[in-house]
């Protein structure tokens, strides 16, 4: 797992490149072509078939443990009463879902839409276990891992937990199946019923949350998949409210630099922010948009800028814009991984990021959220290109619930 997890950090840059270009293209695409037609349609299935290829970079990144985070303080139990309604429709109305949350349940500290994807994926395995029905339980509870317990897990520390498990009545697997199921590109399914990177990407994304995740099965006597998550001492942290209403406009006027090294991305990036009015300075790499800010007579509201790239990157551009041009914004874009990003010191600051492959309008509406929020020189909130991300027996008797 760790050469594939290598391998799928390396060419993850590439991937999220060509995809930004081959889905933002398509999205504009849309926009010009009439709404009947052939080509409408062979428009759209470039589209799914760009966003197919970024799940499936995404769920790359999740196993190998080098996709971007977005950590929050949660409640397990608020995750899944916000999905649970989602995950009766995924499962069918054959299979009958129950939900037993335990009571006081301590928080933890995760990214909501990655542990969604971990109940969601590991919904669909119980699904397919269970062709002619039965019951799918999910469990939550706070669990503390006392030392005899954790020593028995080689790989688990003793501690205070809160507990996530789906358990179901199905088919059950031997212990053969039992031993490969977090293995990437393994699976029981034909070629064109799965990827064999589910159960890989719950592993990925468990093990990069801090957690551990087991599974308890025999055949014929259903499987259970318990994951441990550290329990932390601070309340859930309050999610945004929810604005009904007219969608906000992502368009304006105002003079955006642009700095990107890859002249497809520069050139889709430059038409995306275009076509909503604002207007779009371009250079290919740090130097010259410190050229560019030198010379350009007019202010610049925004620098829209790639991470890393040749001659000056991202972040040495943002720290001279910090002393030289400290009201202009900055938000950074990269298609590199968590560690990249980190060498690179932008997840320590408290900037705005694109994460690629992003749309043209994820793109258009992160620009806009800056441009309105605070002032440059005042703390910058992290700013995201948002889409939807979707991706056991009773507990041993050396682990205890409290």
């Amino acid at each position: 797992m760790e050469a594939v997890g290598l391998l799928a950090g390396g060419v993850a840059h590439d991937f999220n490149n060509l995809l930004t270009v081959i889905q933002a293209t398509s999205e504009l695409l849309l926009e010009e072509v009439p709404d009947q037609g052939e080509i409408r349609e062979d428009i759209r299935q470039i589209h799914k078939a760009a966003d197919r290829a970024a799940t499936l970079t995404r769920q790359l990144l999740a196993f190998s443990r080098r996709q971007m985070l977005q950590p929050v303080t949660l409640d397990l139990n608020d995750v899944v009463h916000d999905i649970e309604s989602l995950l009766g429709r995924l499962i069918g109305k054959h299979i009958t879902l129950s939900a037993v949350l335990g009571g006081a349940l301590g928080t933890v500290q995760a990214d909501r839409g990655q542990l969604e994807q971990v109940i969601m994926n590991l919904a669909v395995n119980a699904r397919d276990a269970m062709p002619h029905g039965g019951t799918l339980t999910i469990e939550t509870a706070n669990v503390t891992l006392d030392e005899t317990y954790a020593a028995r897990r080689s790989v688990a520390r003793p501690g205070r937990y809160v507990m996530l498990a789906l358990s179901d009545t199905g088919t059950g697997m031997d212990a053969e199946t039992k031993g490969r199921i977090f293995e990437p590109f393994f699976t029981t399914k034909s070629r064109t019923e799965g990827t064999g990177l589910g159960l890989a990407t719950v592993y990925g994304i468990v093990k990069q949350s801090g957690g551990y995740i087991w599974v308890y099965s025999e055949p014929g006597r259903g499987t259970t998949f318990k994951v441990y998550l550290p329990r932390i001492a601070a309340p859930a942290e309050a999610r945004g409210e929810k604005t009904g209403g007219a969608v906000r406009a992502v368009g304006g006027s105002e003079t955006i630099l642009l700095v990107e090294d890859e002249d497809q991305v520069r050139a889709l990036a430059r038409r995306a922010l275009e076509r909503q009015g604002y207007q779009v300075l371009e250079a290919p790499h740090g130097q010259e948009a410190i050229a560019i800010c030198r010379r350009y007579p007019m202010p610049i509201n925004l620098v829209l800028t790639d991470i890393v790239m040749p001659q000056l990157g991202g972040r040495a551009l943002a720290d001279w814009l910090a002393v030289e041009r400290p009201a202009v914004k900055v938000v950074f874009m990269s298609g590199y991984t968590d560690g990249d990003l980190g060498r690179q010191g932008v997840l320590d600051s408290a900037v705005a990021y694109v994460q690629k492959p992003f749309t043209a309008a994820g793109l258009a509406a992160v620009v806009r959220g800056v441009l309105d929020g605070p002032t440059a020189a005042g703390p910058r909130t992290p700013a995201r290109d948002a889409r939807p991300r979707l991706a056991t027996p009773a507990l041993p008797e050396s682990a205890s619930h409290q």
